[in-house]
């Protein structure tokens, strides 16, 4: 008897104290040092919760079907004519102008509000407009009007003598058939080729799509990568912003030919077995008003924060609201868009740092985890991204998602479930500029192997990430490439097979130990900028006026 209750007090004991015992949540439970912030990332993880329940009217239905505002936005080929729709709470009245109706207000092109909404809407005539032609919003408001390209247009074009920018109809005879409908990436690992169409070839001019599905991505196909990463796939005023100063978000550039020629590349590329991803940029806006969003309908703060917050201040830029139900509308729809209607695998968003910091991460030291949560980040864009991720994988669960992010924000790459924002990888942003402060600082003597095994293995344990020696940050921006280091001038005169110097063997040996170094400690993927795999001698430059256009 004594010990048959003895049994059940202990038994009773353990009960309590299994119950008493707090359960952390998976990011904790992890990395112990994230305990004090458990309340932090608990109430980021409920926020999200929150909002998606709110979006989806508590599950009645998915995310994927809130995100469908491409749908019924814009310009649109129905059965008896056509539809287009615009949301601009702040307008008095919008006119569409164009081809049609030679570029003048007419009562026939005059959109309507829907009652108690701030959306617009115009129904338009079988022969009313037709595939090709040329529009514009005319957009009036309390005290000013402006002419305006509609936020969801799909097709935008440049006029190659003015270069004025448009709308443009897009309702080809024959649409698009794809040739390879389903298709699952393989990310074990994921080699990435990270490219640029127009700057991808050596012809001295503009590449476009057809061009790099013909010339270029064969020999991607031949050197073993399973994926590209796509840069200015978005429409763009300025093609020097290297596509990162989005007027028009649902437009693929028209500088590199049509939709059906991008779909073409995109298709070829699943044919034989290599995902595409698009660098999408949800972290900031051009503040162009006449191509973009910077004041669609007199109101700068449609789209955008308001007060100090609503210009980045290093990227003169906008940035955008996520805190609004119809912007978080916007851009979800957008992610779903470019996966739906051009059968992208997935996305690496660009500027995730500047997204979830109130500073953008300018000045920020971040030297130990209290810096990730003092109070000084932006729940509202944390938990737009949490959402994005979590469409874009309902959307397509085999998707890739990749976040630039420089901070070392942790739970970026971990699972929803786990209180972590859900992207699949992170860009491993400390080796490349691991390897351009030795080359700059150290000798050749002084470099440590210990010291390199570190920085290229230097991760959470439970976030994969993507390794690179160098992107297009090192080969774009004006900086320099680790060839172009090592090696400097010389390139210009010893780089010619036979007449190498010193200098020149110990850059390509360097070079390639470098690549290989990287390469062999990946935890997930690696990553090349187009060209670096035999060396850039310099950095690419774009037409401007500096160089002559050229």
């Amino acid at each position: 008897m004594v010990t048959r209750k003895t049994k059940t007090t202990t038994a009773k004991k353990t009960a309590k104290l299994a119950v008493s015992e707090p359960e952390h949540i998976g990011l904790v439970a992890n990395d112990g040092y994230l305990a004090p912030y458990e309340d932090a990332i608990r109430g980021r993880h409920d926020h999200a919760v929150w909002k998606l329940n709110q979006l989806t009217n508590n599950g009645k239905k998915t995310l994927e079907d809130f995100a469908s505002g491409y749908d019924y936005y814009g310009l649109h080929k129905v059965a008896r004519g056509w539809v287009f729709r615009e949301w601009a709470p702040n307008a008095t009245a919008i006119y569409l102008v164009g081809d049609f109706n030679n570029w003048q207000e007419t009562d026939k092109y005059k959109a309507k509000r829907i009652e108690g909404t701030g959306n617009w809407e115009l129904k338009i005539s079988e022969k009313g407009m037709k595939h090709g032609d040329l529009y514009k919003m005319h957009v009036y408001w309390d005290g000013g009007s402006g002419e305006r390209i509609p936020a969801w247009a799909q097709r935008v074009v440049q006029d190659d003598t003015t270069k004025i920018f448009s709308a443009q109809v897009w309702n080809p005879e024959k649409p698009y058939v794809w040739r390879k409908r389903k298709f699952k990436p393989n990310k074990n690992p994921l080699l990435i080729y990270e490219c640029h169409i127009g700057m991808a070839q050596d012809a001295e001019k503009v590449g476009t799509y057809t061009e790099f599905k013909d010339n270029v991505l064969p020999r991607i196909i031949a050197d073993g990568y399973n994926c590209i990463q796509i840069m200015a796939i978005q429409e763009h005023p300025y093609y020097g912003s290297f596509g990162y100063h989005v007027s028009s978000f649902f437009a693929a550039s028209s500088r590199f030919g049509t939709p059906e020629e991008l779909k073409a590349l995109i298709d070829e590329a699943h044919r034989n077995g290599v995902a595409v991803i698009m660098d999408i940029v949800h972290s900031h806006a051009v503040k162009n008003e006449v191509e973009g969003l910077g004041n669609l309908a007199g109101d700068p703060n449609q789209y955008f924060y308001p007060g100090d917050r609503h210009e980045h201040p290093a990227w003169d830029s906008l940035c955008f609201d996520y805190g609004k139900d119809d912007v978080i509308h916007f851009l979800l729809s957008n992610c779903k868009y470019w996966m739906k209607e051009f059968h992208f695998d997935g996305f690496r968003f660009d500027g995730v740092t500047s997204m979830l910091y109130y500073s953008h991460g300018l000045g920020e030291a971040f030297c130990n985890y209290g810096d990730y949560f003092n109070g000084h980040e932006d729940d509202n864009a944390i938990c737009y991204l949490t959402l994005a991720n979590k469409l874009i994988h309902e959307v397509n669960p085999d998707a890739i998602t990749i976040a630039e992010e420089v901070s070392g924000m942790p739970g970026l790459a971990a699972r929803f479930e786990d209180g972590g924002f859900g992207f699949d990888y992170r860009m491993a942003m400390n080796i490349p500029d691991y390897w351009i402060k030795t080359i700059k600082e150290k000798r050749d003597e002084d470099w440590k192997p210990s010291s390199i095994f570190w920085e290229v293995k230097n991760r959470r344990p439970d976030e994969k990430t993507i390794s690179y020696c160098e992107s297009h940050d090192q080969a774009l921006v004006g900086d320099k490439t680790i060839i172009f280091r090592l090696i400097d001038a010389d390139m210009y005169w010893h780089f010619k097979k036979g007449d190498e110097n010193d200098t020149v063997h110990r850059g390509i040996a360097l070079h390639k130990m470098i690549r290989l170094v990287t390469a062999a400690a990946i935890n997930g993927g690696y990553l090349n900028f187009m060209g670096n795999e035999f060396g850039h001698p310099e950095w690419i430059d774009f037409p401007r006026e500096g160089n002559g256009w050229s």
